[in-house]
């Protein structure tokens, strides 16, 4: 309740959980706001309004405009909020629990396992994120499974780290020999005793990371490794705006609309993610508060 209260009385969480909530409801109610079409195959395959090379500007029959090849903006935009939450919150809940698992695994045993865990987490750690990312996805191929292997791959170090940390001073309070002293199990310690009181460093790590997932996807995609041709992401859809960035000589912003809507959705996608994740840390980490 206290964390609650601290949200809804914060101006900027408050701000970034009802950004966040328009998100949910935006992706909850995208078939009502962007109804596919009877011949798609999927979804999440962008209607065309032809096959012209040059984008046209909003109107009636596509609101935000639409992109080289004549992808439907608007549709996308909708669609792509589906596809941000897929590869957000997965990949940041598959690693938070390989991460966890390592991490929890390391600290509680420690010794040679921990200096082996570790020593793999550090390898991983060396290799600069994106690149490794980009090239696991060139090797796995397009896709929104191969995007979420290849982030997961390299995004689960941070929270092991953190929760070896917290279990190293965790383990040897007075609460976990308590309960060693009853018989517990190592299970039944790790799980029910130390994983718990660990949990919320590792929560705020997440949140703050599901935006950051959101924009690293976004940038396989638009480096040509990320989703299949026309798929709804945000991420190809900026692609798809690379040469117009720039109009003509005598109009420059002619086709600002390809790049603001895809733009402005992974911004405030990202920034409703961030603001939240700051306010819990700011509520959850007393040496913060201090």
């Amino acid at each position: 309740m206290r964390v609650i209260r601290y949200l809804l009385s914060n101006p900027m969480s408050l701000f970034g959980l009802l950004l966040l909530l328009t998100f949910v409801l935006i992706a909850v109610f995208a078939p009502v706001l962007a109804p596919p079409q009877e011949f798609q195959l999927s979804p999440y395959d962008t209607p065309r309004a032809g096959f012209w090379a040059t984008p046209q500007p909003p109107s009636d029959l596509a609101l935000f405009g639409t992109t080289q090849g004549q992808y439907d903006i608007y549709y996308a935009v909708i669609w792509g909020t589906r596809t941000a939450f897929k590869i957000g919150l997965g990949v940041v809940a598959i690693s938070v629990l390989i991460g966890m698992t390592v991490g929890a695994l390391a600290a509680f045993y420690g010794g040679i396992l921990d200096e082996i865990l570790m020593r793999i987490a550090d390898v991983f750690m060396a290799v600069p994120f994106l690149i490794a990312a980009l090239v696991l996805t060139a090797i796995l191929g397009k896709g929104i499974v191969p995007i979420m292997i290849a982030l997961t791959t390299f995004g689960w170090m941070g929270y092991a780290r953190v929760v070896r940390s917290e279990i190293l001073r965790i383990r040897e309070m007075d609460y976990v020999n308590a309960a060693r002293s009853y018989g517990a199990s190592d299970l039944r310690l790790i799980v029910l005793h130390i994983l718990p009181n660990a949990f919320f460093p590792v929560l705020v790590l997440a949140t703050m990371a599901t935006g950051s997932m959101v924009l690293s996807a976004s940038a396989l995609s638009f480096l040509g490794v990320g989703t299949e041709e026309g798929y709804a992401d945000w991420g190809q859809f900026i692609a798809y705006s690379r040469n117009w960035i720039v109009g003509q000589a005598d109009n420059p912003f002619q086709y600002w609309y390809t790049l603001a809507f895809p733009g402005a959705a992974i911004f405030l996608f990202v920034l409703a993610w961030n603001l939240v994740g700051d306010a819990l840390r700011d509520v959850l980490d007393p040496r913060h508060q201090a």
